[in-house]
């Protein structure tokens, strides 16, 4: 392993290299990359044994994938399976057989050109990920096509790490035996099985110690002890972790344990990416440019078409569709591991092995350029936004901010009554919309103080905040108490969690917009089961007084989610007990 005065010059080299990348807008990967280069043999050769630091960063790639693993419930994973094996495995038998005719048209033999296009079918899912959290758009619809074509090429590794010793000549490897598979599947079988119930006990145990450093070694030795064990049993390393993510996805441990990962997982990975810019034979640039560069090209246009086009077919619009290709046109980081064990067993010569992981290292750094380039143009192309309306009219008593169907309810009942008010939304489109119905409305951010003080909030005598987007929300909520402290503010809210947020901005007259439909509604199935009026409207009133009341005695502990998790259960508990209370006192009367 490197020395102390090494690593402390390469978490120099990082600190100020990384950030330097992430400002100019190609991300924080491209950023490790680089300081790999230039710490490595073709740099300023500060570390001697890439190797011993590839095997070591390895492990960041097992915890992303352990991190990636928590996020699926089985519930969730099984909701995902059009996307999974739908899209997900429809890209990568489309690119790998493309990817195979092109190795076959550059001249490979047909062995070597099937190991080709089935490595280079995968992405980078650290990679990929990172970018599109850097993005901000893992929510958005071709960020969610992206997480299940990923996650369908992680789950693709496995019965590729069987495949490619079979591809290789006689004398190359021992191939896989019936009894290592054997070996494999019962170790799988094992830990679907028992896992669930282990892993969990061993958590309990650590969490009942209360001592926060035993809980997150805990969270590494399960991560990485499940890991070896399935890689132990001829399968891999991430797939283990991956799994017993999977399995415990559902535990009450799930917060916890992303949390305790999250800072191990970052450097992790960032030394992985270091490393691999390390062994990069850059030689190869010189000696056989042409060849590299129509390598990378091969990979990018092929993956990108395959992408856009199913992309496409599932629905995405062109942007989103586009978006998504370019975030996986890029070779993966699993090609290190795949094309290893194909030299192993004389799948692929040692010169395709380092032309290959060349090509593939670079296509990562094309990867946030290309997101650049479609930035530009696409700023470029779109329709520059209006400028907001001059509000200069009589100031009204009553300004409403988002004017979607929550705010226009409001507005509705407030003109029924000749009650005078200012609407303001931050979408021009909408705000086209209801003035085609005759609405009074203006253009305009509500968290902009001028706007606020043109629509008179410094005069109003309350603030209607009917926002859909939470964060947005809270964002306005915060800039009017800051500069209207004194103004009202009447709140609508996405959820119970959305309404905590609201109170610790000491806004306190807040509705939930599905409360009062939902029991509404149960008033009418509890009418329908033969309940009378009278009874019904009783017990809806004492549900929702019960439920006020709980949300301002829990407010200071909404972020203990595991005390939430305890209340909740306690007060659906009062709840019943109430209810039979009554019930025995009607019976007695």
């Amino acid at each position: 392993m490197p020395g102390f005065g090494q690593l402390l010059i390469l978490l120099l080299a990082a600190v100020i290299v990384v950030p330097l990348s992430a400002r100019a807008g190609l991300g924080a990967v491209l950023g490790y990359l680089a300081v790999g280069v230039l710490m490595g043999p073709w740099g300023f050769r500060v570390i001697a044994h890439v190797d011993e630091v590839l095997h070591v960063a390895e492990f960041g790639v097992v915890l992303l994938l352990f991190v990636i693993g928590l996020e699926l419930r089985p519930a969730r994973l099984w909701a995902m399976r059009k996307a999974i094996f739908g899209v997900g495995m429809a890209q990568i038998l489309l690119s790998a057989a493309l990817l195979c005719a092109f190795a076959l048209l550059l001249g490979d033999s047909l062995t070597t050109a099937i190991v080709i296009g089935l490595v280079l079918a995968l992405s980078s899912t650290a990679f990929a990920l990172q970018l599109i959290a850097e993005r901000g758009e893992m929510t958005a619809r071709w960020g969610r096509a992206s997480f299940g074509i990923l996650l369908a090429q992680d789950l693709a590794v496995v019965p590729l790490l069987a495949l490619l010793p079979l591809l290789g000549s006689s004398d190359g490897g021992d191939g896989i035996s019936m009894t290592q598979g054997l070996i494999s599947v019962a170790a799988l079988l094992a830990l679907v099985l028992g896992g669930r119930y282990v892993l969990r006990m061993m958590l309990r145990v650590a969490a009942r110690s209360e001592v926060r450093e035993i809980l997150t070694a805990t969270a590494l030795l399960v991560a990485f002890g499940t890991a070896y064990l399935l890689d132990a049993a001829g399968l891999s390393l991430a797939l283990g972790a991956f799994m017993a993510g999977v399995l415990l996805a559902d535990s009450e441990f799930r917060h916890q344990l992303e949390a305790d990962i999250e800072p191990f997982k970052g450097l992790l990975l960032g030394l992985f990416f270091m490393a691999v810019g390390m062994s990069l034979n850059l030689g190869l640039l010189a000696s056989a440019a042409g060849m590299v560069m129509l390598l990378i090209a091969g990979i990018i246009v092929i993956k990108f078409l395959v992408l856009f086009g199913l992309g496409r077919c599932s629905g995405l619009d062109n942007h989103a569709a586009t978006k998504l290709g370019i975030a996986l046109s890029q070779g993966g980081e699993f090609a290190f591991v795949l094309f290893g064990v194909a030299l192993a067993a004389g799948a692929i010569s040692a010169e395709q092995f380092e032309l290959q992981l060349l090509a593939v290292s670079l296509s990562m750094v094309v990867t946030p350029v290309l997101f650049l380039l479609y930035d530009r143009l696409a700023s470029r192309d779109a329709e520059p936004a209006p400028e907001f309306d001059r509000i200069d009219d009589e100031h009204a008593p009553v300004i409403i901010v988002g004017f979607g169907r929550f705010g226009q309810v409001v507005a509705r009942l407030l003109s029924a009554l000749q009650v005078r008010f200012t609407a303001l939304d931050a979408s021009h489109q909408q705000v086209d919309f209801v003035r085609q119905y005759g609405n009074e409305i203006y253009y305009g951010d509500g968290s902009r103080i001028d706007l606020l003080e043109a629509a008179g909030a410094a005069h109003a005598r309350l603030l209607v905040l009917a926002i859909d987007d939470p964060e947005q929300s809270l964002a306005t909520a915060q800039i009017i108490r800051e500069h209207f402290p004194t103004l009202p503010i009447y709140a609508r809210a996405r959820n119970r969690k959305h309404s905590y947020q609201l109170m610790d901005l000491g806004v306190h007259v807040i509705r939930r917009e599905t409360l009062l439909s939902a029991v509404d509604l149960g008033r009418e199935v509890l009418v329908g089961l033969g309940m009378s009026r009278s009874e019904v409207n009783n017990a809806a009133a004492r549900f929702i007084e019960h439920d006020q009341r709980r949300l301002e005695e829990h407010q200071s502990l909404h972020d203990d989610e595991e005390r939430m998790r305890d209340l909740a259960r306690q007060s659906a508990r009062e709840l019943e007990e109430m209810f039979a209370r009554d019930a025995a006192e009607l019976t007695q009367g």
